[in-house]
């Protein structure tokens, strides 16, 4: 699988379901803005998902048959898109394309495991599971609570000290 290519830095998040992925990257988003990285974050679903409530008039809209419905305040704006049931659910490579890049130094993945993509994978040993480094040539770092159980020749870096996870994103896009 080729490497995927995008006009700014793309670092994933892998790791088992249950290893802290949003926890970290709740920790690691005020940190990076603190660096003045300005962050995107993609999020893959495994599962139907929804972001909107049934009371809501943009609910009701979409549920009515729009295949799209943008909401927009002061705020934010969202734009919600409805896939026809045989339609195949969007690539990474698909998924980057609607990142509005003038405004972000980054975009974080978290999912897309398998994605040809530079990834720092969170490792908790006591989970009992193997290192998806040791399949993965794109893994670019191990970030783990328990360093002297993981053996590689990768960089480890503490799970425990997200500045340390920050600084080597920084480091990472700055080269």
């Amino acid at each position: 699988m080729e490497h995927i290519e995008f006009s700014k830095p793309v670092i994933g998040l892998c790791a088992y379901s249950g290893s802290g992925k949003t926890m970290l990257l709740e920790r690691l988003i005020p940190l990076l803005n603190s660096h003045n990285i300005k962050v995107a974050v993609i999020k893959h679903a495994h599962h139907s998902f929804d972001i909107d409530h049934p009371e809501k008039d943009s609910y009701k809209i979409r549920k009515a048959g729009a295949q799209q419905m943008l909401i927009s305040s002061q705020k934010r704006w969202a734009l919600m898109h409805e896939n026809s049931s045989e339609s195949e659910e969007l690539s990474l490579q698909d998924a980057l394309q609607h990142i509005a890049t003038e405004n972000i130094d980054l975009v974080i993945i978290e999912g897309f495991k398998t994605a040809p993509i530079n990834k720092i994978e969170i490792h908790r040993p006591a989970l009992g599971k193997s290192l998806i480094a040791d399949e993965d040539p794109h893994v670019i770092a191990i970030a783990t609570d328990e360093p002297s159980k993981v053996s590689t020749s990768l960089p480890l870096l503490d799970l425990n000290a997200a500045e340390e996870i920050a600084l080597f994103m920084v480091q990472f896009i700055s080269r």
